[in-house]
């Protein structure tokens, strides 16, 4: 991280010393929170990955770069919805000349952001400014990722779930044992054992992403329900999110785990996957080290009985002699991707999903992982 640093301290030295006194002869005083906006805007450079609409034919488009820094505006300041974002803009001077319009007359209307959120959805645009962010910064060779987090987290939304296909009534057929012809005897691969052989946009096409119902287990062990989606991020020391994916809510954490670490693997390079007990499937451990990674997962002592009385045992063991081994220290390591989850929801807008369909969704919830991307990166110098 020595050469990541340097560079950079040499964004932040930059940002004081020229961007902050400029743009502070030209506005009022800038507060943290703006000052914060300011150098999540400077590094990302939403605005390069917007293309020049001037010389199209037909009506033209009101200013798409203003408004893509307007959603991070939108994450940054942690706003329930577009309208607030606009009725902000029409009365915080500062922040809609940092946007890029001089006056209240030239913000767009509510229908025009929307119809802007829309392109930039279908487009995948913060995906792409994310995945560009972080090969940049984390994906040069000289830089290391050491531990590699991967979690998921709830997402609530406001939309009707799925209704799912009822389950068809299996064939009668004749008592006994069946044959070792019979299909009884096929068993069907799973999502896991599919995935060994799928590239990684086979095994993005093959997840759903509509809108249902999950289930889990809080820490006192009761059921929790919601409607909406899962967000699975894979997240780096710093707690800096490297790869994120958009699920149903009801798709279970280990049938995500092969494709996240297939798409970090094309953005940095890593040498631990840290995972709870959800990702303990032999199909997971086994890609994970063809990565060349060194896979800590925790057991699932609910799939072997012996297995929960021995790790009983060693823990009863541990405590008495005061000793704690190597893997469990770096294991610990892994509450960086729980913190980061709790940032997305608290401070970047991931609570609030106001939009409806998976794509929407994974847009408005990029625009956040986006903007908590950049500002870990530089709590690394300030």
């Amino acid at each position: 991280m020595g050469k990541l640093g340097i560079r950079l301290s040499q964004y932040w030295s930059t940002i004081q010393e020229s961007l902050f006194p400029f743009l502070e002869e030209k506005l009022d005083p800038l507060s943290e929170k703006q000052r914060q906006l300011v150098v999540i805007l400077e590094l990302v450079r939403i605005e390069q990955f917007i293309p020049d609409y001037r010389f199209l034919e037909g009506r033209p488009r009101k200013n798409r770069c203003a408004i893509a820094r307007a959603f991070v505006v939108k994450s940054v300041y942690n706003m329930d919805s577009t309208r607030a974002l606009v009725e902000r803009l029409r009365f915080d001077i500062s922040l809609r000349r940092i946007c890029g319009w001089e006056s209240k007359r030239s913000i767009p209307s509510e229908a025009t952001f929307s119809r802007a959120f829309l392109e930039f959805s279908q487009r995948g645009l913060p995906q792409q400014v994310h995945e560009a962010l972080i090969q940049k910064e984390i994906g040069q060779t000289e830089t290391l990722v050491i531990h590699n987090s991967r979690d998921s987290t709830a997402i609530e939304a406001r939309e009707k779930p799925i209704a799912k296909p009822k389950k068809q009534k299996k064939p009668s057929r004749k008592r006994g044992r069946p044959g070792k012809g019979d299909a009884k005897n096929v068993k069907e691969p799973s999502r896991v054992e599919r995935q060994q052989t799928m590239s990684l946009e086979e095994m993005l096409e093959d997840l759903p992403n509509a809108c249902d119902i999950g289930t889990k287990k809080n820490s006192k062990g009761h059921a929790e329900h919601w409607i909406g989606y899962k967000l699975h991020l894979d997240v780096s020391d710093g707690g800096i999110p490297i790869s994120a994916i958009l699920t149903s809510a009801s798709v279970h954490d280990s049938q995500v785990a092969i494709p996240l670490a297939t798409m970090t693997a094309k953005r940095v390079v890593n040498l631990y996957d840290l995972m709870d007990a959800a990702y303990d499937t032999p199909g997971i451990l086994e890609h994970s080290r063809s990565l060349g990674h060194v896979p800590l997962v925790d057991k699932n002592p609910r799939r072997n009985k012996a297995l929960a009385a021995e790790l009983k045992e060693e823990a009863r063991r541990q405590k008495l002699i005061n000793f704690v081994p190597p893997e469990k220290i770096r294991y610990r390591e892994r509450t960086t991707v729980e913190r980061s989850n709790g940032r997305l929801k608290d401070e970047f807008g991931c609570r609030m999903v106001r939009v409806r369909g998976g794509v929407k969704v994974m847009c408005h919830l990029m625009f956040a992982v986006l903007a908590l991307a950049a500002d870990q990166l530089m709590r690394l110098v300030t």
